[in-house]
């Protein structure tokens, strides 16, 4: 084959670090974008908040070093001035090396000297804590371990309840056999008798139905630890005792027939019973609340419903005048390059912010048009929405409206509703149209809240109720939608 030299057109896509950049903020969060815009404020110099750059320059002008030397000794003067003149108390020259602060030294009030730990929470009543405002979220087993140590547990007792706790999972059952550990812990002489007993105090300790190694035994320390008194009590006692089979399987029948009671009286013990928390550790999260904070703020003014970007997640940057003026066209210097660099990402990175909320912008007022009878009736009246009919509508790419709906949340008179969940499958309507899954779902949990409690409705009848609106819908499909919602089958609702 003979070498040669060929001229060849074409075309090919370049993804810049430019566009690149333009990608990553348009699917950040708002969480991660502020975080994204402070390690941009801080990694460049040419970028600065305009409501610091506004108080720089409406403020004072800057301080030359007499105002900083007259600044410091007014500073020192009144720090000066709130010290007592005088002390209040002689401190000896030679103190015992037993001896406590506080009982030598009295502040002008009167009490005495508390340490650090005393001081940070008391005093005027615009006095902070900082660490109880920074401290982190209790978990199960320090809550435990806490009120352990407030007991009065022999050595040997205390290492079999830490053992016992440490066995005790995130809802609060205990998953380890008590006769296992007559093979971990390293005790003489320790028998299943011992570890029960000690089991029984711990159960005893809040929440209550801590420790319990199964649902029933749960729900019987609860009642257990219910006054005597408690209307309905020794029936919801009976119930869980003999009768945690049918209860399960919510067997009104069974329960009637073995209990004896009237439906009134069995009503108000199931009531009771369902009161309690079957599982306990949750009441006590070791999790921090997530905060959603919605990107865009939709209101209805006038008749029309109205779009706009939440100020409060908008940030305004700009470019520092200042260090502008100090780049010379004509100097290849390192500091010069630098500023020039910086000057350059700077001005791309509020270019990329503005593009971002641009399209944030355009698709939630696409997504609010076309969902209008949403706004205006609620999720009954929701349409069919897919992705394409909006990147169509705007003339974007498909994939840049799935960016711009990830994690992005819009506040509106029904709730602050995250993008997505405005886009959802369709099923065929008798008429030969298409009616959204969200609308079903509406249309289920709608049905299911207005059905009689002693003769709920099955998956079947639901069907065929939407079948009569002009909804074809299978029974399947009816089960589906109405475990996703979190709602039991027919069986399980029923009630007295």
């Amino acid at each position: 084959m003979k070498q040669s030299i060929q001229l060849r057109l074409g075309q090919q896509l370049t993804m810049t670090p430019q566009l690149q950049q333009a990608i990553k903020l348009l699917q950040l969060s708002t969480l991660d974008l502020q975080r994204e815009i402070q390690d941009a404020l801080e990694s460049n110099l040419m970028l600065e908040s305009a409501e610091e750059g506004e108080a720089e320059r409406d403020g004072a002008p800057a301080s030359s070093a007499e105002d900083s030397e007259r600044q410091r000794h007014e500073a020192d003067a009144a720090v000066d001035a709130e010290l007592p003149s005088e002390p209040t108390s002689a401190l000896p020259d030679d103190l015992p090396l037993d001896s406590d602060w506080s009982d030598t030294y009295e502040s002008d009030a009167g009490e005495q000297y508390a340490g650090p730990s005393a001081s940070a929470g008391v005093g005027s009543g615009n006095e902070v804590d900082l660490f109880a405002q920074q401290s982190r979220p209790q978990t199960l087993h320090e809550h435990l371990e806490w009120q352990l140590n407030l007991g009065h547990l022999g050595a040997r007792d205390r290492l079999i309840a830490e053992a016992l706790i440490d066995a005790i999972d995130a809802d609060g059952y205990l998953r380890l056999d008590p006769a296992e550990l007559l093979e971990t812990l390293d005790l003489e002489d320790l028998e299943r008798d011992e570890i029960e007993a000690v089991l029984h105090a711990v159960q005893a300790l809040d929440p209550p139905g801590i420790g319990a190694r199964d649902p029933r035994e749960c729900l019987l320390l609860q009642l257990r630890q219910l006054p005597a008194e408690t209307p309905q009590r020794a029936e919801a006692l009976k119930i869980c005792e003999r009768l945690f089979n049918a209860l399960a399987r919510n067997d009104l029948d069974e329960l009637r027939r073995h209990t004896k009671l009237s439906d009134l009286e069995l009503g108000r013990a199931l009531a009771l019973i369902r009161s309690l928390q079957p599982r306990p550790g949750a009441l006590i999260s070791d999790h921090r609340p997530d905060y959603v904070i919605p990107d865009v703020l939709v209101r209805k003014r006038a008749g029309i419903w109205q779009v706009e970007l939440n100020p409060d997640t908008q940030p305004k940057l700009r470019v520092n005048e200042d260090y502008v003026k100090l780049i010379r066209r004509a100097d290849d210097g390192a500091e010069n390059t630098c500023l020039k660099t910086h000057l350059q990402e700077a001005r791309w990175f509020i270019k990329s912010l503005l593009s971002r909320n641009d399209t944030v912008l355009r698709v939630a007022a696409k997504i609010v048009e076309l969902q209008h009878d949403f706004f205006e009736y609620g999720e009954e009246a929701m349409r069919p929405l897919i992705l394409r009919d909006v990147a169509d509508s705007l003339e974007l790419h498909e994939s840049t409206v799935s960016r711009v709906t990830t994690q992005k949340y819009m506040h509106t008179p029904r709730g602050t509703l995250e993008f997505k969940y405005f886009f959802s499958s369709h099923v065929g309507t008798a008429a030969g149209g298409e009616c959204s899954s969200t609308a079903i779902r509406a249309f289920i949990r709608k049905l299911v809240a207005a059905e009689t409690a002693n003769k709920p409705l099955s998956d079947s009848k639901i069907a065929g109720i939407l079948s009569e609106q002009g909804i074809n819908v299978a029974r399947r499909t009816v089960a589906k939608y109405r475990e996703a919602m979190g709602i039991p089958p027919s069986n399980e609702r029923k009630r007295l």
